[in-house]
């Protein structure tokens, strides 16, 4: 029983990363992204689901992301992604907590980083996950399975995680809404503010990318502190 498990999940593994070598899957997604534009609240659940899928097969999320800017604008965008993209990672949390313990647990064991991380969350677990949520020490996908491997309590991994994600979702929903004015400019058109209004977003933009920039810049240095690194 434990053999076809195992072999039914080396099948899945093999099904996605071939998927994801082999297959336009960014197109997908934006293509996805379309879709949603003209679906309506199904679209929304769809694009829900389509974010929570991706994350969970290691896929990219950031085409779902930024295509969420460009269907419904920053603030909408950003209060649909942000909670969807924490139930994502909470769903990868719990089943890499569950039944793909050993699977992750085999993975992880190669990457030195993550004993130093999992004694770190020993002792401050919410202070470490937000940290790496933050600073782009690790690869976020996988992240989420690793940390089920530790001892970090559910609540405290699901707030870091949103706070500590909100950032990077911010700046990529900003990106995509800056494309719908793109096209706006590309067709002849002018941004609804016109100039001015091409001023604030230009601005807004830069701001976003600095906020983001120091952010992630001092979140990698506490990180490295935590994990007994010297920072540089």
């Amino acid at each position: 029983m434990r053999a076809a498990r195992a072999l039914a999940l080396a099948a899945v593994l093999v099904a996605a990363l071939a998927a994801a070598l082999l297959l336009p899957l960014d197109r997908w997604l934006l293509a996805l992204v379309e879709w949603v534009r003209g679906a309506g609240a199904l679209g929304v659940a769809g694009f829900a689901a389509a974010y929570v899928l991706a994350t969970v097969l290691l896929l990219p999320g950031w085409p779902l992301t930024f295509g969420a800017g460009l269907l419904w604008g920053v603030l909408p965008g950003t209060l649909l992604v942000s909670p969807v993209s924490v139930a994502a990672a909470t769903a990868a949390f719990l089943l890499g907590r569950s039944l793909l313990r050993q699977a992750v647990a085999r993975r992880v064991a190669r990457d030195a980083r993550f004993a130093a991380i999992d004694a770190a969350v020993g002792r401050q677990g919410f202070r470490i996950v937000l940290l790496l949520r933050l600073s782009p020490a690790f690869p976020f996908n996988l992240l989420n399975y690793a940390l089920g491997l530790t001892g970090v309590r559910l609540r405290d991994y699901v707030l870091a995680s949103f706070l500590g994600m909100l950032p990077a979702t911010l700046l990529y929903v900003y990106l995509g809404s800056l494309a719908t004015s793109a096209a706006e400019l590309a067709r002849g058109g002018r941004p609804p503010a016109g100039p001015w209004g091409t001023l604030l977003l230009v601005a807004g933009l830069l701001a976003t990318l600095a906020v983001t920039l120091v952010i992630t810049r001092l979140a990698r240095r506490a990180l490295r502190e935590e994990l007994g690194a010297p920072a540089p």
